[in-house]
């Protein structure tokens, strides 16, 4: 029999209660890892990547040795350290001669590896690099626009794949409603080959043009960078369906005498309870009294006027 632990503290209590399932899911957070080995250009990108990400992400610069998440077992470090931050993305950066500038990008579920996807990033170009007025550097944790150009994106595999890890990674919270002016950013994906996409980050500048619908502007403030695809892992079907299972809306409450037909449509039944007219109290300003007051009054009349009408006229 395994051990029950109950939260001791409210504070406790409250860190379950934010980890446990919801209808409505939190903002999805990303947790960015080192390698054995990475290089100068590597943890340059891991950390434009931090900074795109900065209100839900989680840095570690620390070297890791045992994380391999293409190796059956590899991946237990990992997922630690996805259960530890509750961090259901994950950007983990290596470099090695087979595989220079490495990139593995993936999604968790239930604190496990779902899907894996392994780029390598080539013509790197940090944001620095860019000039442009500062006043339209995008806003931190601002929804971006996202932007897939070309037909690799629907017919190969790979592309598809890594396009949902991306809008994964940097799409931020699902929303009902957006501010037209809170936009500010553009994420420009195109594939260039079956293999290989140009990422840009572009600020959007929105002008006047005459009509209801603004004119838009892009400008590159980086980072942008060539996204080769070497490998990638889906999950099962068993696995996929699971996860992809989705709860049902909250059943309404049950109106009390209420029902529905289909010819009749809505139906309610008014309860009315036993009247004793017997015993109600009736007053004299009931206009059904007056009238058989009236009427026995005129009974009256007449039947006086009868009997001097005998009187006058005696058999």
């Amino acid at each position: 029999m395994l051990k029950i632990k109950t939260p001791r503290t409210h504070r406790a209590q409250r860190a379950l209660e934010k980890r446990a399932p919801k209808l409505v899911e939190n903002g999805k957070k990303t947790l960015i890892l080192h390698g054995t080995k990475t290089s100068n250009l590597l943890n340059s990108v891991l950390t434009q990547i931090y900074h795109l990400k900065r209100d839900s992400a989680v840095n570690y610069t620390k070297k890791n040795e045992n994380i391999r998440p293409f190796e059956s077992g590899g991946e237990t470090s990992l997922e630690f350290f996805s259960l530890k931050t509750d961090c259901s993305l994950f950007v983990f950066g290596s470099h090695s001669k087979k595989r220079p500038n490495n990139l593995v990008l993936g999604r968790m579920y239930d604190h496990h590896v779902y899907d894996l996807v392994e780029v390598g990033v080539e013509n790197f170009r940090p944001i620095e690099s860019f000039e442009y007025d500062k006043k339209i550097t995008p806003r931190i944790g601002s929804k971006p626009f996202f932007a897939f150009i070309g037909e690799g994106f629907e017919s190969v595999e790979e592309l598809k794949h890594l396009k949902e890890v991306l809008l994964d990674l940097f799409g931020g919270e699902v929303v009902e409603n957006l501010n037209l002016g809170g936009i500010d950013r553009v994420f420009v994906c195109t594939a260039t080959s079956s293999t290989t996409i140009l990422f840009m980050h572009c600020a959007l500048r929105l002008k006047r043009s005459g009509t209801s619908l603004p004119r838009m502007e892009l400008v590159e403030v980086g980072p942008s960078m060539d996204l080769v695809v070497r490998r990638h892992s889906l999950p099962n079907d068993s696995l996929k369906k699971e996860a992809m299972k989705t709860a049902s809306d909250q059943p309404k409450k049950k109106i009390k005498n209420v029902s529905s037909d289909i010819v009749q449509g809505k139906i309610g039944k008014i309860y009315i309870p036993d009247q004793q007219v017997g015993n109600m109290p009736l007053s004299n300003d009931i206009r059904g009294l007056k009238r058989e007051r009236r009427e026995a009054k005129k009974n009256k009349v007449n039947g006086e006027d009868q009997s001097k009408k005998r009187k006058m006229d005696p058999q």
